[in-house]
């Protein structure tokens, strides 16, 4: 398909800065074939089953982003995929400063050299010592903000719990699974009470998802894999429920697009444990969502195109059209919208 169906003008206001507080206070636009409807993420309890699943991403975000020098050039870099215990798969900036074997030295004693660059601009970097991985971002690291936030200011201390969900355990995400930001332990207490039951499985989420799509149509797209993996224990549950008449709706794209890399030609579940590059487009027929939590995405990107796959282009083009309207507010830190297809 043309990716320039998919484009929207969006207005620079509506772009959030920081998200609201409390964090499911944010409002949520109901979108079903028919209707949309204005809520607020503590509606959910009620626009939700019993025996419905919610399932979220615990993919914890690391301090992705790195400033460093090689020689007297200011080289960026922002981790991308975990290649092994010292090798991270990266996007430079200012990349052409930088050759093969180069030496970058991000100050706080973490340096690495650079190789492999790929097609996507993309570099190996391999660092150096011995000191665990997660210490050495600690001390030269920052919190990779996504580049609509970044280019508007700069990451802060609020940042670390902020662009942090509550489920987030599982450390090598560079970015977070932003639809579970609204969630609180009083929002969950209240869907356990409803009925509501919920389960996690784990996608890094890579800093490709940031990137647009630069192709004409959507044919020519590559894709970039993330890792990911949904246990034994947790796929036989989803299964369960379903059998019930539960339905699974995924909190976020991340989760979604694990769920439909694990599930078969017959909506079962497997267990998985690998890389996926999944690509939705309209036309995909999904196997294991009944309905999605998201937030609101870049024109002509991706995710867009993924929510254009469960709800219909035509549908969601009037439904940010609405949110645009009304003052939602958009991306990481923005506000919330429930999909329900019929």
């Amino acid at each position: 398909m043309r990716v320039d169906l998919f484009d929207f003008e969006l207005p620079p206001e509506r772009i959030a800065l920081r998200p609201v507080s409390p964090r499911d206070s944010a409002r949520m636009l109901v979108v079903r074939p028919d209707t949309i409807e204005d809520c607020v993420v503590t509606d959910l309890a009620g626009l939700l089953r019993p025996g419905d699943v919610l399932v979220f991403n615990d993919a914890r975000v690391i301090p992705a982003q790195l400033e460093g020098r090689r020689g007297e050039a200011k080289v960026g870099a922002t981790l991308h995929k975990r290649e092994g215990p010292r090798e991270w798969r990266a996007f430079i900036r200012n990349a052409k400063r930088v050759r093969d074997k180069d030496r970058i030295d991000f100050g706080e004693g973490v340096a690495a050299i650079a190789d492999d660059r790929a097609d996507d601009g993309s570099m190996r970097l391999v660092f150096e010592g011995d000191e665990p991985m997660e210490l050495l971002l600690e001390r030269a690291g920052r919190m990779p903000l996504p580049p609509y936030i970044a280019g508007k200011r700069e990451a802060d201390e609020r940042d670390a719990s902020d662009y942090q969900t509550m489920f987030a355990r599982e450390e090598g995400a560079v970015a977070a699974p932003t639809a579970a930001l609204h969630f609180t332990p009083g929002l969950m207490d209240t869907l356990e009470g409803a009925g509501v039951a919920h389960e996690t499985l784990t996608l890094h989420v890579g800093a490709g998802t940031f990137l647009p799509v630069k192709a004409k149509d959507t044919e020519s797209h590559v894709m970039h894999s993330e890792w990911g993996r949904i246990d034994a224990a947790t796929a036989d549950r989803l299964d369960a429920a379903r059998t019930k008449g539960g339905r699974i709706i995924p909190v976020g794209t991340t989760s979604l697009r694990l769920l439909e890399s694990a599930a078969d030609e017959t909506g079962k579940i497997h267990p998985f444990e690998g890389d996926t590059a999944i690509f939705i487009t309209p036309g995909y027929r999904f196997r294991a969502t009944d309905g999605l939590i998201t937030n609101f995405h870049l024109p002509r990107s991706t995710l867009f195109m993924l929510v254009s796959a469960l709800m219909g282009r035509e549908r969601m083009q009037a439904a940010y059209a609405h949110a645009i309207a009304s003052g939602y507010r958009f991306y990481s830190y923005g506000d919330a919208s429930l999909l329900l297809p019929a």
